[in-house]
């Protein structure tokens, strides 16, 4: 039994010591790194929905939509956490559909979502304002900022396709978001 019990101290002292460190992390702005260490040791932390936020928030930052889905799932137990979930869930569900009307040409017109500030969104509501003309690249100008656009296009690599966005400040690119 204290074998049982100086184990159980020593996971929960090591699962605090990665979260812990998962934050400093977070606040230097090093947030692939919070990505790769939450989703390396998710099933051990899978309970711990503080941590399982912290994951999601740095896989976004680093475009890793695709790692949200488990994050959506397992935030449930607090009001804070299902609205943390149901952020994830509109970008993920816009990324998707933002790629099937891309490759498919599939009209995203009738659709009416919830939208956030992150890049994918805006650059989703944009698109759906769109004439259903498919176009090599779309420009795409922001709303709020006529400083702002956006450049919107598909690449093929050698296994899949995937969507581009340029965010272009005064027609200069500032970053580049690829998701597949």
């Amino acid at each position: 039994m204290k074998i049982f019990i100086i184990l159980l101290i020593i996971i929960n002292s090591y699962a605090y010591n990665i979260k812990k460190n998962m934050l400093n992390l977070y606040e230097n702005r090093k947030f692939k790194e919070v990505c790769n260490i939450g989703f390396n040791n998710f099933n051990s932390n899978v309970n711990d929905e503080e941590y399982i936020s912290l994951y999601a928030f740095a896989c976004l930052n680093v475009d890793y939509i695709d790692r949200l889905p488990i994050a959506i799932t397992a935030l449930r137990a607090s009001k804070e956490s299902r609205s943390n979930a149901s952020y994830f869930s509109i970008i993920y569900m816009q990324k998707k559909l933002l790629y099937h009307a891309l490759l498919d040409n599939y009209n995203l017109k009738s659709l009416n979502l919830p939208t956030t500030d992150h890049v994918l969104s805006k650059v989703f509501d944009l698109y759906v304002k769109l004439d259903n003309n498919k176009q090599q690249y779309y420009l795409l100008k922001d709303d709020k900022d006529n400083r702002v656009s956006y450049k919107l296009y598909t690449i093929k690599d050698k296994y899949l396709d995937k969507i581009v966005i340029e965010e272009l400040y005064d027609s200069t690119t500032i970053a580049q978001h690829i998701y597949w």
